[in-house]
């Protein structure tokens, strides 16, 4: 083996070296998007919902608008091709339709209760650590980290086999959620035009 060949496979060698040492840990992803996370007063954006059903090998497309605001209020508006508001609002919740609208009160419901939280969690990443709730892993990609939730509970896990939450590297903010439930349905929330940080209208989480 010449010198130069030796050179050409140990400078190749440190190289590959170097770049798996600067490879953040699980740690360092968890902490990095948990700072951004808290750092966000709040957050507003456009969605596209995309619901993949097993049994008819079909989906469902729908659209609307998220607001979020800390440190616990959560606007999820449908506006297309139906309206439907689901809204957050400390321990109240509303759900409303054209038809009617309901206001629960989820310290008197568990399981709204750990709905919305496991939503607003959801929203800026905050169910990283979740550890009772869920089993992370973290892989990445050249553009984002992707985040695998494996639920913990048994009430969680009859509903969903995992949920993976998919963050934009440049900004540490979720950008795309998938939910992969039992029955083998799987939905694919992508949040678009995304504002942070941003003034945002009181009214919209009012829950009277």
């Amino acid at each position: 083996m010449t010198h130069r060949l030796k050179t050409m496979i140990l400078l190749l060698t440190m190289s590959a070296g170097m770049a798996m040492a600067q490879q953040p840990s699980e740690a360092q992803v968890r902490e990095t998007i948990n700072q951004t996370a808290a750092t966000m007063r709040s957050m507003e954006c456009d969605f596209v919902q995309t619901k993949h059903l097993k049994l008819l090998n079909d989906k469902m497309v729908s659209r609307g608008r998220m607001y979020y605001r800390q440190p616990n209020q959560l606007r999820w508006e449908y506006t297309k091709p139906y309206t439907y508001t689901f809204i957050i609002n400390g321990n109240q919740v509303l759900v409303k339709n054209q038809q009617r609208s309901d206001v629960i009160d989820t310290n008197q419901n568990k399981m709204f209760k750990e709905i919305a939280r496991i939503m607003m969690n959801s929203v800026v990443g905050k169910s990283l650590s979740d550890d009772k709730d869920f089993r992370v892993s973290i892989s990445g990609t050249s553009t984002e980290w992707v985040a695998t939730l494996l639920p913990q509970r048994k009430d969680m896990r009859q509903m969903f086999e995992r949920i993976i939450l998919h963050f934009d590297k440049k900004k540490n903010m979720i950008s795309t959620v998938e939910m992969l439930e039992k029955k083998g349905d799987r939905t694919v929330i992508e949040l678009k035009n995304v504002r942070s940080n941003v003034s945002i209208n009181s009214n919209l989480f009012s829950v009277r």
